[in-house]
């Protein structure tokens, strides 16, 4: 029984030396050791949509704060700047409203999609880190009370995963 024990302690005390030896799970990911900050400039809006830059900025600024392989800072003071352009916002039904069995209704499904191009700068040089950098996210709504509430839910999800996709090949570009 002693043995047991005395196995046990040297077990985890093993794990509690090996855990401080400086080996880090996910921060920092693949990036240049030399890039440590991002900045993000006003994203271009070339669609109607009104507010798709503003998620896709605020998105995007949330997404590079969760993945922790960059820090973010304002234009002047960061080692790489994300230049971004919405090139289309789209609606359209992916699903007919139907009735199951003549019981239930079920809304018409809408599929948006948000396009974007980006690129990642390093200021001052003018060196790519990503040249021509392509993002596309989905959002999907039915219209059930609020219409507009809805779409509008769909276009911020749509930004969140267009902002998840450019984080990645920004963070993995080298």
């Amino acid at each position: 029984m002693r043995c047991k024990i005395s196995v046990f302690a040297v077990m985890c005390g093993f794990l509690l030396l090996a855990t401080g030896c400086g080996y880090h799970i996910g921060v920092r990911g693949m990036m240049h050791p030399q890039i440590k900050s991002v900045a993000i400039a006003p994203v271009q809006n070339n669609t109607l949509e009104p507010l798709a830059a503003d998620h896709l900025r605020m998105q995007l600024a949330g997404e590079f704060q969760s993945d922790g392989a960059l820090k973010l800072k304002r234009v002047s003071n960061a080692d790489c700047v994300v230049y971004a352009v919405i090139t289309s916002v789209t609606n359209r039904s992916i699903e007919d409203a139907s009735f199951d069995g003549g019981i239930t209704y079920r809304p018409e499904k809408f599929r948006l999609t948000v396009k974007v191009n980006f690129k990642v700068v390093i200021p001052g040089s003018g060196t790519m880190l990503v040249k021509n950098g392509k993002a596309v996210g989905h959002g999907d709504y039915s219209i059930l009370a609020d219409p507009a509430v809805a779409r509008a839910s769909a276009l911020k999800y749509a930004c969140y995963q267009a902002a998840k996709d450019i984080v990645s090949q920004t963070t993995e570009a080298w």
